[in-house]
């Protein structure tokens, strides 16, 4: 028997064509109990591959009986909440992490992102754009646009307000899943999909995009980028950002290494290894050229910021005098060069 890449109960919202607009999933599981499994191709047929299985409250209701038979009292008690609601119902399986082929599939691995089951970069999210439809997020949860000024015209005449919070393709991560030992100021700034590590705190700029994190503790009051974590104890000063790949990084994969410090307005497109530093107002990208600073504050050499890639004990500056980039670092400049060059 193939082990099944990770798989979820749960409910959502479709529009009047009975297309998903959303799902949310309370515990999604990686790698589940085979046995998990057998059930369900037991009670609802499934023969293999990644699917999304709508469900009947009557496949529900025999889940949440065999699961429990089954000495799985966990997943059961989530299967009998769910054949109490009026919403649609999905059982999604991924047997592979491969491309998602449906919007249950794909709002399933935001959900493993969120959930911290998987890190950034480390689940296939490749075409996932055209199964997330743009939709206004109210406070009466998903509405398809086309169905939007309707459903205005009924709250006003109800008296009500429809709040439109947003008109986006991904939800706020906080009307899903809230991590454990975390804060943040503004919810509205970390989407689902985001993986936010314990001890993280974003304050009310700090933004972290889908398939971004951080792994905690750290203060962000940057942007994080699509693609781009942060290590242990890093932070992002306010209005600082991260070049992501969806924001001209190409295929770099942008990280920050434990304990680095990106000033106020400073930016990397480059990714940085463990104690580096990026002063206030410094932006740097692949191509920038840098003056390398030897032991006594002479200038030993000058390449590429990409030459410095994730090397760890750098601090970026640019020089107030001439407005040169320049780099220090705790190593020799002979020691420098040599890594630079090894691999020449």
């Amino acid at each position: 028997m193939s082990t099944i890449f990770a798989m979820a109960l749960g409910c959502g919202t479709k529009n009047r064509d009975e297309h998903w607009l959303e799902v949310f999933y309370p515990d999604p599981y990686l790698k589940p109990d085979p046995k998990l499994v057998d059930v369900i191709r037991e009670e609802v047929g499934y023969e293999g591959g990644n699917a999304a299985l709508e469900l009947t409250h009557r496949q529900v209701q025999h889940l949440a009986r065999e699961w429990r038979d089954a000495g799985f009292e966990h997943e059961a008690s989530y299967a009998v909440a769910f054949q109490e609601s009026e919403q649609p119902l999905v059982l999604t399986i991924l047997e592979t992490d491969a491309e998602p082929a449906s919007t249950p599939e794909a709002y399933l691995k935001l959900h493993l992102l969120s959930h911290r089951l998987v890190k950034p970069n480390g689940v296939v999210l490749s075409g996932i754009f055209p199964l997330l439809p743009n939709v206004a997020w109210t406070n009466e949860g998903a509405i398809d646009l086309n169905e939007l000024p309707e459903r205005q015209l009924l709250a006003r005449l109800n008296g009500k307000l429809l709040e439109v919070n947003s008109v986006d393709k991904f939800p706020k991560m906080t009307d899903y899943v809230v991590p454990a030992g975390v804060r943040i100021a503004d919810t509205a700034r970390v989407r689902l999909g985001a993986y936010v590590g314990e001890g993280t705190t974003v304050m009310h700029e700090g933004f972290i995009n889908f398939n971004a994190g951080t792994e905690g503790p750290g203060m962000i009051e940057g942007r994080i980028s699509a693609g781009v974590f942060v290590g242990k104890g890093s932070d992002l000063g306010g209005s600082s950002s991260t070049m992501g790949t969806l924001s001209g990084g190409g295929n770099i994969v942008i990280s920050l290494g434990e304990n680095c410090l990106l000033g106020a307005n400073a930016g990397t497109g480059i990714p940085l290894g463990d104690r580096c530093t990026i002063e206030a107002g410094l932006y740097i990208t692949s191509g920038t050229k840098v003056e390398v600073l030897d032991e006594n504050g002479d200038v030993a050499d000058t390449v590429k910021a990409r030459d410095l890639a994730g090397q760890s004990d750098l601090l970026f500056r640019r020089n107030s005098v001439n407005g040169a980039v320049q780099c220090q670092t705790n190593k020799s400049a002979i020691a420098l060069n040599e890594e630079l060059h090894k691999h020449n």
